[in-house]
């Protein structure tokens, strides 16, 4: 398994599907990497940590042949990425964006026959105006060495961090619909879990950061009345990557406790005071 991200929800969904694979965790500070490899370790997995940028096709491609030392690669789940609050607009489309596109691309071409893979994206995702059809196909499409030349991305085009966030995770969810296309000619699926408000670092720097009433108020005001978990979006993954979810592919799961929902036709529709 590759696992990309040291993070709660990477980590959350390890536990559940890792199991008796070895564990090739990936970031780009090796320090956290070591820290998850070490309590999957002190939990009976297997793990091994390698310091990894999802934004170099170079890094991405040491990674898999870190994996493939040990055997086929059977899973990967994507779970790295920079928030509007602690990155620029040129970093998050550069990881979020790109660096999804070329490790999906990538991993894609190895990936073994009833392999499975998740990329973590977001809510933010669908809370965009809808693009046009052709921008869709972009997205979905475009070699990812050209994604960053296109219009839509360039720096007039987008108003701030959160619009250039909002871009890199509807690129995620159309990438994956076009990867379960290539992943199922080796026989593999590949999905995207878009969660919401979930309670790890990243969440808690944007709690603390400037849009934090924001967040606040769209947990508090959603159906749900609270954020999520790292193991609630790990209980979707589980079934996705299991045999369980084996008719599912190309597809995308939001997970936020209806705060979309809320966003569009609820008390968190934008043009509520």
């Amino acid at each position: 398994m590759l696992l990309t991200g040291a993070g709660q929800i990477g980590m959350a969904i390890a536990r559940r599907v890792g199991y008796g694979m070895k564990i090739i965790v990936g970031d780009k500070r090796k320090d956290n990497a070591e820290t998850i490899e070490r309590i999957l370790n002190e939990a009976g997995f297997d793990a091994i940590a390698i310091e990894t940028d999802i934004s170099s096709r170079e890094s991405i491609k040491a990674l898999i042949a870190c994996g493939q030392h040990f055997g086929e690669i059977a899973m990967l789940v994507n779970a790295a990425g920079v928030s509007p609050s602690q990155a620029s607009i040129e970093t998050i489309l550069k990881v979020d964006l790109y660096g999804t596109a070329v490790l999906l691309e990538e991993v894609g071409k190895v990936i073994r026959h009833g392999g499975t893979g998740v990329t973590i994206s977001s809510q933010s995702g669908h809370r965009m105006p809808a693009l046009t059809p052709e921008q869709d196909e972009q997205l979905a499409t475009t070699p990812a060495e050209y994604l960053l030349s296109l219009p839509m991305l360039q720096p007039s085009a987008i108003c701030d961090t959160l619009h250039a966030y909002q871009l890199a995770k509807r690129c995620n969810v159309k990438r994956v619909m076009a990867e379960a296309v290539k992943w199922g000619e080796r026989g593999a699926r590949i999905n995207s879990i878009s969660p919401g408000i979930i309670v790890t670092p990243l969440a808690l720097d944007e709690f603390n950061g400037p849009r934090g009433d924001f967040y606040k108020n769209m947990f508090a005001k959603c159906p749900a009345g609270r954020p999520g978990t790292a193991d609630e979006v790990a209980n979707m993954a589980e079934l996705l990557m299991s045999n369980r979810g084996s008719f599912i592919t190309g597809a995308d799961f939001l997970i936020d406790g209806g705060a979309t929902a809320s966003f569009f036709y609820g008390s968190l529709k934008p043009t509520n005071k």
